[in-house]
């Protein structure tokens, strides 16, 4: 398949706003620059052409964009496929981030907030091509990290974020103490 390399450049760019979505949609591979967009592109018009599943595979190293990326794929498709107003997938998809991060990511010595989990999403489309729901699955938990972490790494944000919450009431009846 394609291959897309992204480098994170840890800031804000206009290379993803809405009307550079709109420059890439219905566009043919190789006609414009390599982008986000244009993956999602393919991908879109593969489905709706063959009627088949579609897989997108985001990957690389810690900090080097994975999240942000599928982030944009999914916005592409929630353009594109008219459902970005409507529903907001995207956001809905994407709101679930902070309890799974919570959960699944951990200080490493490379970024203080390394996602130590695959996730899986899963993005469902009608016979029109909109959007009609997501579903975000996880996999490959690091579990090592529960009982052991590397010199200046730490163990999952939820555990912090727990120890600290524990003299709240609605802790008590977890057994959390100091």
């Amino acid at each position: 398949g394609i291959v897309l390399v992204a480098i994170n450049p840890y800031e804000q760019l206009p290379i993803y706003e809405q009307d550079v979505i709109y420059a890439y949609s219905g566009q043919n591979m190789g006609d414009m620059d390599p982008h986000i967009f244009a993956v999602a592109e393919e991908a879109y018009k593969q489905m709706a052409r063959e009627e088949k599943n579609q897989s997108i595979i985001v990957s690389g190293e810690s900090g080097a964009g994975k999240t942000v990326s599928a982030k944009y794929a999914m916005r592409f498709f929630a353009t594109v496929g008219g459902s970005a107003s409507e529903t907001n997938i995207e956001a809905k998809v994407l709101a679930s981030s902070p309890i799974m991060e919570a959960i699944g990511n951990a200080k490493t010595t490379r970024n203080d907030n390394s996602s130590r989990f695959g996730k899986y999403i899963q993005i469902g489309f009608d016979k029109r091509y909109h959007i009609i729901g997501a579903n975000m699955r996880t996999y490959l938990l690091e579990k090592s990290r529960v009982v052991f972490q590397a010199e200046d790494e730490r163990n999952y944000h939820i555990f912090y974020q727990l120890c600290a919450s524990s003299s709240l009431p609605e802790f008590k009846d977890l057994g959390l103490s100091k």
